[in-house]
């Protein structure tokens, strides 16, 4: 018997479903101090990240923007 697409793909997840509940949604018990962390290291990231987008973003406008001087020079 052939078997199409459809029936092979329902087949695996059917399979994977029962692995996939199998894990255990283990409780953390994490307290509001763990949270008030983690949220600080998020904050340090993204203060990190800003600055660096900022500085690529003025390399793409220098780049985009064409400068006289050299235009000048290479004509003669």
């Amino acid at each position: 018997m052939k078997r199409s697409l459809a029936q092979t793909i329902a087949v695996w997840l059917g399979m994977a479903v029962p692995a996939l509940a199998a894990s255990g949604a283990r409780e953390d018990n994490s307290g509001i101090f763990v949270w008030i962390f983690l949220g600080f290291c998020a904050l340090i990231v993204v203060a990190q990240l800003l600055p660096a987008l900022l500085m690529m973003l003025g390399f793409a406008k220098g780049l985009k923007k064409e400068q006289p001087m050299a235009k000048e020079s290479a004509h003669h």
